[in-house]
């Protein structure tokens, strides 16, 4: 009776429900794949239609169980559902790559597909070009999927279930402050959704204006649209020339960028958007950063000046969307200049954007809290609350913020610890910490620009995806699970 009564606030009919109907959701999109298989023959090796089909029967499985629970979703039970989502469907989606033998190990497909859905780009394949194509078009569509959130793409679509979505829609997307673009909630998800379609098309059809055929063009596309990173090539982008990587830099930047200013663009309310401060800010770190990196290397180097500029642009903006993609190994950079992108491997994206890391708001609001706290010393009795966009910020978002980067910086020294006490090297170890929590991919070390996680051991790379989950959610979503407060009536 005391168990009943711990539990009985939890809708555990309903959570089955939806983790049935979003594997459901996956399945479909694991579908779009079976053409490419098709085509290139390699269906009749089953491994796509083996994993599709159980899948599905998972998905009907979880559904059936919760079809007679009520449709009220309770805040923990949102949370219960946004974690496991992660979980659930990277278990799942790892199954093409193990089924096919590609990938040996399920340790080693969970990682690249959790990498995927959380848009980190950490991989752990070697060859890359040996993939067949059905397997690097499901590789990179988890990125695709793991961008806006398949939590809230299904928040467009639970109404047709009978279940509210805004529980769901906020334990995705926990962040500093979020935008309401539409009253109803739902409707905000399918705005949101609706953009990300938008950008994805465009980038699209501008690379494949270029040098790319419409494959790669395609799984470009829903890697940088997602902030993820995975490549068609081993060289990634710096196998295609300048005007592919040019497109991609725009499009990393939009990616990047809060995505209610695309919501302000769309319908030219431009001064709206240079009015936001976190986008001005957004842009200043990556000019800023562009151009003492690029002046650097061009006052000790013989390269001409654009290929220099573009290396640079490319890799700042990647680092700092957490993206990932690489032209250039910045390790081979003097030690001075890639210190500076492993500050931005700290910084990430905005708010409200694909992107993960700490977030631009959050850096800015702690800078501006520190400063404020500097005159509050000198004048005790003054009333001096930090200001973002014109408006006094709450003492309430000031204390969730340092909770957030004191929490983070925590998360990431107990990382590193856990794998330099598996016999890791000490830059390796900050590399691979910095890059899975911040949902980066490339770190220094063993893991830079040029490397893999391939070599690390199995329990490492357990412990990295946990990593990749805590960062794509930013933490308290996953770590409140952790408290037997969460647990108790």
């Amino acid at each position: 009776m005391a168990m009943q009564g711990r539990f009985q606030e939890f809708n555990f009919g309903i959570i089955a429900r939806i983790l049935g109907f979003l594997l459901l959701v996956e399945a479909a999109f694991m579908a779009t794949v079976l053409p490419i298989s098709f085509i290139d023959e390699t269906l009749k090796e089953r491994y796509f239609t083996d994993a599709l089909l159980a899948t599905i029967a998972a998905g009907l499985l979880f559904f059936f169980i919760g079809r007679n629970a009520p449709t009220m979703v309770g805040k923990r039970d949102a949370y219960i559902i946004v974690s496991l989502t992660w979980i659930v469907t990277s278990a799942f989606g790892a199954l093409p790559f193990y089924m096919s033998g590609t990938i040996n190990s399920y340790t080693d497909a969970f990682f690249e597909t959790v990498s995927g859905f959380s848009t980190t780009g950490a991989s752990i394949i070697t060859d890359i070009e040996a993939l067949p194509r059905d397997l690097l078009f499901w590789r990179s569509l988890t990125h695709w999927l793991g961008g806006m959130g398949i939590i809230v793409l299904s928040v467009a679509v639970l109404p047709i279930l009978g279940i509210g979505g805004m529980q769901l829609f906020m334990a995705e997307m926990p962040g500093v402050t979020y935008d309401k673009l539409h009253p109803r909630i739902t409707d905000t998800a399918k705005r949101l959704w609706g953009i990300y379609v938008i950008l994805t098309v465009a980038q699209f059809l501008l690379l494949w204006a270029g040098e790319m055929d419409w494959f790669d063009s395609a799984c470009h596309t829903f890697a940088t649209m997602a902030t993820g990173g995975f490549s068609t090539r081993n060289a990634s982008v710096a196998a295609f020339g300048p005007y592919s990587q040019y497109v991609i830099i725009l499009f990393m930047i939009l990616a990047g960028t809060n995505f209610t200013m695309h919501y302000f663009a769309l319908h030219g309310w431009f001064g709206k958007v240079w009015g936001n401060e976190e986008f001005r800010t957004y842009i200043y770190i990556i000019a800023l950063s562009t151009i003492i990196i690029g002046v650097n290397l061009y006052w000790h180097t013989s390269a001409q000046i654009e290929p220099i500029i573009r290396d640079v642009l490319f890799t700042v903006v990647s680092i700092l969307t957490t993206t990932g993609f690489v032209t250039t190994d910045y390790l081979q950079w003097p030690t001075f200049l890639w210190m500076i992108i492993v500050l931005l491997m700290f910084i990430g994206g905005s708010a409200g954007s694909t992107g993960g890391g700490i977030k631009v708001i959050r850096q800015s609001l702690l800078l501006k809290n520190s400063f404020m706290e500097m005159r509050r010393a000198i004048h005790p009795a003054a009333v001096l609350p930090a200001k973002y966009n014109g408006k006094s910020v709450s003492q309430d978002i000031v204390y969730k913020v340092m909770a957030f980067f004191l929490v983070y910086i925590l998360i990431f020294a107990a990382g590193v610890m856990v794998l330099t006490a598996m016999g890791i090297d000490f830059d390796t170890s900050i590399g691979a910490s910095a890059a899975c929590l911040g949902n980066i991919g490339p770190g220094i070390g063993k893991v830079g620009p040029v490397f893999n996680y391939e070599f690390l051991p199995d329990a490492a790379k357990w412990v990295l995806s946990f990593l990749m989950v805590l960062g794509r959610l930013e933490l308290f979503t996953v770590l409140m699970l952790f408290s037997r407060h969460f647990w108790r009536k």
